[in-house]
């Protein structure tokens, strides 16, 4: 409106007016149109967005990022594994953290977020199949306890009646350490009966305790317990499992899940059972 002003009350001139204000007459006109055509609603700052834009994501795979960020918490990289495997869907990582960003998803909470480069260990593999194996043992939280009591952490997989008992259970995980195909198995009790490995001994396999107090050693299988948490207990939450062999049942579901199907992000998008097949048919 000043602008507009200038050039009627001031200058008399809009050539004079725009070199004034640093515009084009082409602008000025443009004002002058909207102004005589709307009033002062006219002169109003509009979007600049394009009306249509051939190039956006189609909704629907917006949709499928956003599952898989909300439910499963994966980045980028690992939700543009995921797409092209299960949905034959080819999309940049670069324009999927764009999209998380414009929704407002790209900050996880604060349990699942990585630690800054510099503090993280150095990634390391053996070369072969079946040469190392890391094993630790996961404590699942009684299910009678509330989620509201439970520490944040642990998973909690349902809440049963006060008159029945409180069942606990220990995960036992065993991960190669070069194709990270795991075995479950659940126990009720954790002691010498259900973590013997005398037969392995039998076979001329060495066991090796790592130093006290230093997971790092143990990276791999306690990094696959955090996914567990991740994608596997926390989507149990609510369910009533007060039964090792139902829950060993789920556990292998899981695990078949995890070995056959699900893209691991240390083996570049492969599962570990193409990692498998891969090196063993690869000389080393």
């Amino acid at each position: 409106m000043a602008v507009l002003r200038h050039a009627e009350e001031v200058t008399g001139n809009v050539a004079r007016t725009c070199r004034y204000y640093g515009i084009s007459r082409q602008t000025f006109y443009k004002w002058l149109r909207r102004y005589q055509d709307e009033g002062l609603a006219g002169l109003r700052d509009r979007s600049s967005a394009p009306r249509h834009c051939p190039n956006a994501t189609h909704a629907d795979i917006v949709n499928k990022i956003v599952h898989l960020r909300q439910n499963y918490h994966f980045g980028p990289v690992k939700i543009q594994m995921y797409l092209k495997r299960y949905h034959d869907i080819t999309i940049t990582s670069s324009a999927i953290s764009n999209i998380l960003v414009r929704l407002g998803l790209n900050r996880l909470p604060a349990s699942q977020r990585y630690t800054s480069r510099e503090k993280r260990w150095k990634r390391h593999e053996k070369p072969l199949p079946g040469n190392r194996l890391q094993i630790d043992v996961k404590f699942i939280e009684p299910i009678g306890v509330p989620a509201e009591a439970a520490p944040a952490k642990t998973p909690v997989l349902g809440a049963l009646p006060k008159q029945r008992r409180r069942a606990k259970y220990d995960q036992f995980t065993a991960i190669d350490d070069c194709t990270r195909l795991r075995v479950l198995r659940i126990y009720p009790r954790c002691d010498q009966k259900t973590a013997i490995h005398w037969h392995v001994l039998d076979k001329g396999i060495a066991h090796t305790y790592i130093k006290p107090a230093s997971p790092h050693l143990n990276g791999k299988v306690e990094r696959s317990h955090r996914i567990d948490a991740e994608e596997f207990y926390r989507m149990l939450a609510g369910v009533v499992i007060d039964d090792t062999g139902v829950f060993n049942d789920k556990l292998r579901e899981w695990e078949d899940y995890y070995n056959y199907h699900r893209p691991h992000g240390a083996l570049d998008g492969q599962t570990p059972y193409e990692r498998l097949k891969w090196k063993t048919q690869t000389p080393v």
